[in-house]
């Protein structure tokens, strides 16, 4: 009996003591999740489609920020490579900056990440329901720097 409990609270109570103290890193498990609980989707409708946001992001900030991002939210580098690859040589990259001109962040966004999103099977309207929840996720594992980084590559 004394085992069970030790190996049943033990861990929780390490947890509780160095938590605080200790780096934690971001699990993508936990966006998969919220994605696929919240949304409906599958979880390859979930990564695809994170890592297709996460990629835009990549594209639109610098390389220090985004190492920021990466630093705060490893995995993100994984969820990139389950987005689904662009077509012809310019891919998401190249239609951001063919699309940006003109357009508000959130619209460049919107029309770039569309074909992303079609490729596993998801309306371009889902793009505007996985923000959300990617930023919260963004905020609750990397902080208030990394959400307001993304924000502002993806709004």
């Amino acid at each position: 009996m004394m085992k069970v409990l030790c190996r049943l609270y033990l861990p929780m109570l390490v947890f509780f003591m160095f938590g605080a103290v200790c780096p934690v890193h971001a699990d993508t498990n936990v966006l998969i999740k919220a994605l696929t609980d919240q949304l409906g989707v599958t979880g390859e409708q979930a990564s695809g489609g994170a890592g297709a946001v996460f990629e835009y992001a990549k594209a639109a900030l610098s390389a220090d920020d985004f190492s920021k991002v990466t630093k705060a939210l490893p995995g993100v580098d994984s969820l990139i490579s389950a987005a689904p690859k662009a077509e012809g040589s310019s891919g998401l990259i190249g239609g951001l900056k063919s699309l940006s001109g003109g357009q508000s962040g959130s619209a460049a966004a919107m029309s770039s990440l569309a074909g992303s999103f079609s490729k596993l099977g998801m309306d371009a309207d889902m793009v505007s329901k996985f923000v959300p929840i990617i930023l919260d996720y963004a905020k609750s594992e990397g902080g208030t720097a990394v959400m307001n980084l993304l924000k502002g590559a993806l709004l």
